[in-house]
């Protein structure tokens, strides 16, 4: 079978992109080879590869959870299934912290990131922002192995983490923090796409209203947010209204498709 063939057949089964990625990984070349050895034969062992990868695929594993990685903020995170997928969607947070930081003269700012995940976050404020201090924390003892993983390879470590359910084991006050907590309705993610289904629930599930997360959040945030600091969170695309009531005077932040993305709260 050849490359051309090999990517024939992944078209049509997950798409010309996915064919790509799936096809590098496998071959361990770039896109550029793939283009130019169209007519080149694959290895009966990467074929057999091929093949288990596509059946994994046709049973809704992530395509990036089968080559270990994902792109967000233009940097390539490790990922595996004890992490979130990192989504563009979530790239606004991050670019609505860039631009508060723009505006602060202060240095060393802390900062916390919240249920940090693969700690997409954390590394991408710690890579654009400067003079900043950045801690995340997340309960999950192999999401933080990632973390620290991609913070070791993404910005030298820059990261510090902590283990914890929510705040119980923060003992600092941050002049930031931000968190894209799980926010799917419990009986709302068995009928998500079968591919979500198979991310951490742990990281989706945020109780009967997936609102559970923002309010242990409100309850607990004059406690670990300085004098005139900032929280801003990652929402679902219909929950804009209902978690402004939670968080009084707060503002909403529109994504690209023009939904509620990212609420900001001053203390």
């Amino acid at each position: 079978m050849t490359i051309k063939e090999a990517k024939s057949i992944a078209s049509n089964k997950i798409g010309y992109i996915e064919a790509d990625i799936l096809l590098e990984y496998i071959l361990k070349v770039n896109k550029q080879f793939l283009v130019i050895n169209f007519d080149k034969k694959i290895g009966k062992n990467e074929e057999k590869i091929f093949y288990k990868c596509l059946n994994r695929l046709k049973n809704g594993e992530p395509i990036q959870y089968i080559v270990s990685k994902a792109n967000f903020m233009g940097m390539e995170f490790l990922v595996n299934k004890d992490v979130l997928i990192p989504q563009p969607d979530t790239e606004v947070l991050v670019e609505e912290t860039l631009k508060i930081l723009d505006l602060v003269k202060e240095k060393n700012l802390k900062i916390l990131d919240l249920c940090t995940g693969s700690g997409c976050i954390a590394i991408s404020l710690a890579k654009y922002a400067k003079n900043v201090d950045i801690y995340a924390s997340d309960i999950s003892k192999k999401a933080l192995e990632v973390a620290k993983e991609n913070s070791k390879n993404l910005v030298n470590g820059q990261v510090k983490f902590i283990k914890s359910n929510m705040f119980n084991n923060i003992k600092d006050k941050f002049d930031i923090i931000v968190s894209n907590p799980p926010y799917i309705k419990s009986n709302y993610i068995k009928k998500l796409d079968v591919q979500v289904q198979n991310e951490p629930k742990i990281a989706l599930d945020g109780g009967e209203d997936g609102l559970e997360f923002y309010k242990v959040i409100r309850n607990n945030i004059d406690n670990f947010l300085n004098t005139n600091g900032v929280l801003l969170m990652e929402i679902g695309f219909d929950q804009g209204k209902q978690v402004q009531e939670i968080f009084e005077n707060s503002q909403c932040i529109k994504d690209l498709a023009n939904n509620d993305r990212v609420i900001i709260w001053r203390k």
